[in-house]
Parts: C-alpha cells; structure tokens; sequence
C-alpha cells in the first residue's frame, strides 16, 4: 500500500493572476505569494486480487474500467500514470469538500498523482507532480481555474510564485522557526460556513471587465509587496495587507463575496483583527485573519462553535510518500 500526505495551502496575495488569460498576456506576468499548512489531504492506493478498480471518498465506486471512474481526477490521474485496473485508491481530508479556497482540488490532484506515481515504481520530482496537476486539472477537464495551488502544494514552505507564457517558477522563502511560530500564533482561518465552486466563481464574465484588470493588476503588485513583507519577517505590515487586498479583490465578480460574508468580516474587524480576507475564488471557504492578544478567545466567543477556527501552521515538506515503495 502506498500513502501520500499533500498539504492545503494559505495565499497571501496575488490570487487570480495566476489565471493564464491574465498571466500569458501581463508583461510583468502573474505573482503570487502563499504558505503550505499543516492541514492536509491523505491517498492511498493498493493493489486488489481482481481487475476491478474501487475508489473510496465521500462516495464509493466499483468500476469494472477506468473509463466508468466517475472521480474525474482519479480517472484522469490513473490515465496520466499508466495505470488501467486492479487498484483500490481512497482520498481522506482533515478538512473535507471542496470549495473552502484552500486548494484542496488541487491538493487531491497532487496527492494521487504522487502516490500513484510510487506505485508505480517511480519517483516524480515536484515540479512533475504540480506540471502534470495543472494538464489534469487545467487542459484535460477544462476548470477555469489558476496554476497556484497545485505548486503550492507539491512543493510545501512558504513561497512566491510567478507565472507568464514561459511556464511558472516557483521561488521557496526562508521562513526562521521563530517566523514560522509568530505565523502559527498571529494567523487563523475563520470558517464562513459557505462552500462554493472555484470554477463557476472563476467562469463567471465580469461586469465591467477593465475595472477587473485594474483590480488584477494591483493585486499583482500586492503580491509583491506581501513576498517583501514576509521575507523580511514583518507579520504586521503583512496581516494588513490581507485587508488592502481582500478590498481589492472583493470587486473582480460580483459572486465573490455575499451578505454573510460582508458580516462575517466586520465582526472579525471589530474583534480586533489587524486584517482579513477571504481565501481562494470566493462566496464561501475560509477567512484568512491576523490579530495578537486574545484575538482567537474574543473570535470563539463572539462568533460561537460553528464558525471553526483553525491556527495557521506551515507545512514545510509539500506532498510525500508516507508509506510504501511502489511495485
């Protein structure tokens, strides 16, 4: 049996240039700045005594071919990998269903290419794993969605990543153990208990389409400034940026943010958050929030149980085998 372990991954800034339309066409490109964390989505995969192919998630399948696969990326996956029959793969997440702008699509996609890769006999480098991550997701399913995630999660750490028409670069920053605990100790995610399809938030055509490329492109030099901010270990100047950006980001579709959300935020704001915004496409997932001094007692208290709320580790291995050498 082969076992991965890929982590989700939290953005800074710079969500939405990674989108090719926006960074095949910028000369300066597409940046985005982000940090794996210690949250995490689980693959396994094992041979069976028959043909048959079983796929275990929030659903189980029998499939007697890979082409009656429903999962499209463990079908699509196995296809890219070579394997045809005989397996039996399950996906576990510590945080599960999608749409919680964590990446955790990718994350999946990742995950299984990696272990299926192991099983397989081979050793995939990561930027293998998030290369083929992005054909899979990207060119062979047609999701309108950005190549970030997929690095991120491959590669783990805190890094800034570039994208343009010559491919992407991912760029790792040094995060010291002292930064990597004021992170985990100054940064929470807030669940707005909302899930929403990335895809559709992404596919949806703007209503004033100058006004979003406006919008992207100070983003794009947000991005910038957050890579400065964190490589020079100022948690503060980069917990407020999170607001300049979210203000920024909150007019590129009108889906990506709602009434619940809006309310959400200003009581984050009023609680005494230095600053927040909502992680990946929109409408729902997860607030990014930064705050010192009893901020996450004053967050459980005001908002109750059901809005979860989960300190910022960082994952500094991205995706790995776990268990198991492969065939």
């Amino acid at each position: 049996m082969i076992i991965s372990r890929t982590p989700l991954r939290v953005s800074f800034c710079g969500g939405g240039t990674d989108i090719d339309a926006f960074s095949h066409n910028e000369p300066s490109g597409g940046r985005v700045v982000s940090i794996a964390i210690d949250r995490y989505v689980y693959v396994t995969i094992n041979a069976r005594f028959d043909d048959s192919i079983r796929v275990s998630y929030s659903s189980t399948e029998s499939a007697g071919s890979i082409d009656e696969v429903k999962h499209d990326l463990v079908r699509e996956a196995m296809r890219l990998t070579g394997i045809s029959s005989g397996v039996e793969v399950t996906t576990i997440a510590d945080i599960p269903g999608r749409g919680t702008g964590l990446g955790s699509s990718s994350s999946v996609t990742v995950g299984l290419l990696n272990a299926m890769h192991t099983f397989s006999g081979h050793n995939p480098s990561k930027e293998q794993l998030a290369e083929e991550a992005c054909r899979i997701e990207i060119e062979v399913l047609g999701a309108p969605i950005g190549r970030q995630d997929q690095y991120a999660a491959s590669f783990g750490g805190a890094n800034s990543i570039t994208f343009g028409s010559e491919g992407v670069r991912t760029s790792p920053i040094p995060l010291s153990e002292g930064i990597r605990e004021e992170i985990s100790s100054q940064f929470s995610l807030v669940y707005t208990g909302l899930t929403r399809s990335a895809s559709r938030v992404l596919a949806e055509a703007p209503e004033d389409p100058e006004d979003r490329l406006s919008r992207l492109r100070k983003i794009r030099l947000q991005a910038d400034e957050a890579a400065r901010l964190l490589e020079s270990g100022d948690m503060q100047s980069l917990g407020e940026l999170l607001s300049v950006a979210w203000l920024a980001k909150r007019g590129t579709s009108a889906s990506v943010t709602n009434p619940q959300i809006d309310e959400l935020y200003d009581k984050v704001m009023k609680a005494g958050a230095s600053g927040a915004k909502l992680l990946g496409a929109g409408s729902g997932g997860f607030l990014l929030v930064h705050g010192h001094d009893g901020l996450r007692d004053r967050l459980i208290s005001d908002l109750g149980p059901e809005k979860r709320l989960i300190p910022v580790g960082v994952d500094l291995m991205g995706s790995t085998i776990l268990h198991g050498n492969g065939q």
